[in-house]
């Protein structure tokens, strides 16, 4: 089995994002790096080609199966995974902040907190060919996860990068912290 991939899946013609998903290849991409290009990235790709730049929402409509791994690039980005998740959904700096306001850049190829989370586990899972053993919390699957201080999925955007983890559980053992409250 085979799954063409491409990787910091950054900058395309525009006519180019439905056709990788036609073709079933799986863009995987770094969130935090629109939010670090943003400052320079219009004025170096020009007005034409900043449509096909960093168009997340449009390449995960248009995969096979809308799927978009995010990853990190770590160490060229914060390792933290929650930058990556802040930078998918808000579109902003960690202060913020965007070219285009406090609406992001670019918003509407934001992703969704639901489009954001799936991206960093079941579907990046998939792109690893490992969708049958982790990215996510079924039986007979790796239980990996964290455990957070508030639910990310529902606080204020600007509460997002204040998050603490609790506890890291690998393979179903705890590495870090504790599971127990108090």
């Amino acid at each position: 089995m085979w799954r063409p991939r491409i990787e910091h899946a950054q900058v395309f013609q525009p006519s180019d994002l439905e056709r990788i998903g036609k073709l079933g290849v799986i863009a995987s991409v770094q969130p935090t790096h629109a939010t670090s290009d943003m400052k320079y990235a219009e004025s170096r790709l020009g007005p034409d080609r900043i449509k096909g730049a960093y168009a997340y929402q449009t390449l995960l409509q248009a995969s096979p199966g809308k799927r978009l791994p995010l990853g990190s690039d770590f160490p060229v980005e914060g390792i933290n995974p929650l930058l990556g998740f802040y930078a998918a959904i808000a579109r902003c700096s960690p202060e913020g902040t965007s070219p285009h306001g406090p609406g992001g850049w670019y918003p509407a190829e934001a992703l969704t907190r639901v489009q954001a989370l799936r991206g960093m586990t079941r579907d990046a899972a998939y792109a690893a060919f490992a969708e049958h053993t982790c990215g996510q919390l079924a039986s007979g699957f790796a239980a990996d996860f964290v455990v957070l201080d508030r639910n990310i999925m529902q606080v204020p955007l600007e509460e997002i990068l204040g998050t603490r983890v609790l506890a890291t559980v690998v393979d179903g053992q705890v590495v870090y912290g504790s599971l127990l409250s108090g």
